[in-house]
């Protein structure tokens, strides 16, 4: 059985996409930007309907839009947010925090892992933003950290996620069934059949993956 998550902005889509049969949502704020953390009100209701509905719910923490590289206080801001998103039950989180060069930064990633408190966590397309050597040493250490899963298009988003297709496969080589690859960006009701069957993977992420 194919797990379809569905990225959704704000509260608005949740009954509809539910309803539609989405067993997962990512819940973003902002998409144009490629989604950002959703107020606490919004995270509330979400979490709440998702809940009565058997619905697994993950939340994106990001405090803004553009490169992944952030300073003390943004990571604060993270940080308050991850703990926000536990007290309200959400089932699982997703961020990414890397250095100008490239490079995972671990020691924000170890705070933010740390705050997630026993929520799944996944580790977003900022992926797709590491210098194409950091790939593997990054899946080892998501690994040792027991981060969940890993959302990637397999290169920059411009790209069509069809051209992808080898890079992920590439990268569910090297996960080695020890971290989830889940395909998002470009995945859609009409093709996610034919991705996921060449990746030969049981889930896939996106904004247009159901009709509802």
């Amino acid at each position: 059985m194919l797990l379809k998550e569905v990225a959704l902005e704000n509260y608005t889509n949740i009954p509809a996409a539910v309803a539609a049969g989405a067993k997962r949502i990512e819940l973003n704020d902002n998409l144009a930007v490629g989604g950002t953390t959703v107020s606490r009100g919004v995270m509330a209701e979400a979490a709440k309907y998702t809940q009565e509905h058997g619905v697994s719910l993950v939340a994106m923490i990001r405090p803004r839009g553009g490169n992944f590289v952030y300073n003390d206080t943004e990571l604060k801001i993270m940080e308050a947010d991850l703990l926000q998103a536990q007290a309200l039950g959400v089932d699982a989180v997703t961020f990414g925090a890397l250095t100008a060069d490239g490079q995972l930064d671990t020691e924000a990633m170890a705070l933010l892992v740390g705050a997630a408190g026993g929520m799944s966590v996944v580790f977003h397309m900022a992926f797709d933003a590491l210098a194409a050597d950091q790939q593997a040493p990054t899946i080892d250490w998501l690994v040792d950290h027991q981060v969940d899963r890993i959302l990637t298009h397999g290169g920059p988003l411009t790209t069509p996620i069809a051209d992808c297709v080898p890079q992920l496969q590439a990268t569910i080589k090297l996960a080695a069934g020890r971290i989830q690859i889940l395909p998002g960006g470009g995945i859609t009701a009409d093709n996610v059949d034919t991705i996921t069957t060449a990746l030969n993977v049981k889930q896939a992420h996106g904004t247009k993956i159901i009709r509802y």
